[in-house]
């Protein structure tokens, strides 16, 4: 009787199980092959990539009290100094400059009326400088150029990391307010691409070589000068004793 008692046991089939380990398998492969094309994405584009999935918050930068501004000047275009500087939005020295010594130009020399200030751009760093450059001549358009300016420095984090992209260009013209539709055709159209390749020239043509490079009364001035340096210069030029050899 023990016999037909083991024959009447019904007979498990073990089909469905199987079927269910191989989906449970299967699944787990192409999640895994989902996070590995994702980490691929984040080893190969980088920190643009980062910045579009984790968006950072844009700071507007304080903003410099500057008297008489035009375009991508600053001062008394009559004043008896003037400066040019050549710079790369992307270059830490020129944000050094502009944190440190700027500041103290405007207030004593800019406005007071003693010197005339001109930035032109000098992208060499790379491609995002060229766009920042021509994204901060689009700004001037609406008489933000400075505001602009200051933005990008204050926003920097690094040479070629995603700061100055077109999106986080656009970004950067709606926290100051700018006209959105007017600053992207702008950019999108590349209507400032021939200024900056012109700055660019003349930079070449004058013999910059590196950037922060300033033009004091004509006299080539390299590196991100202490306010006490570049104070004697001024000075010196103020008095006429501005000797053409320095830089």
């Amino acid at each position: 009787m023990i016999e037909d008692q083991i024959q009447n046991i019904p007979v498990i089939d073990e089909k469905p199980k199987r079927k269910w380990v191989i989906w449970l398998a299967a699944g787990g492969c192409a999640v895994f092959l989902c996070a590995a094309v994702f980490i691929g994405a984040l080893i190969i584009l980088g920190p643009e990539i980062v910045q579009n999935f984790f968006p950072t918050d844009v700071q507007v930068a304080e903003e410099l009290p500057r008297d008489v501004t035009q375009s991508n000047t600053m001062g008394d275009p009559k004043a008896p100094v003037y400066i040019v500087e050549y710079g790369d939005y992307q270059c830490p020295f020129c944000l050094k400059f502009w944190s440190e010594t700027e500041p103290q130009l405007i207030a004593e020399y800019v406005n007071t009326g003693k010197v005339y200030f001109e930035y032109r751009t000098y992208p060499i760093i790379g491609p995002e400088s060229f766009t920042a450059a021509e994204g901060s001549y689009c700004a001037g358009d609406q008489g933000k150029f400075w505001e602009f300016h200051d933005t990008l420095f204050t926003n920097w984090t690094g040479e070629n990391v995603g700061d100055f992209t077109q999106d986080k260009l656009i970004q950067y013209a709606n926290a100051l307010n700018l006209n959105a539709a007017e600053f992207e055709s702008c950019l999108s159209a590349e209507k400032y691409k021939g200024r900056v390749e012109q700055d660019k020239a003349q930079a070449e043509a004058d013999g910059v070589h590196a950037t922060p490079t300033l033009f004091i009364n004509g006299v080539k001035v390299e590196g991100a000068q202490p306010f006490h340096a570049l104070k004697q210069y001024i000075e010196d030029a103020l008095n006429g004793n501005l000797n053409t050899e320095n830089g």
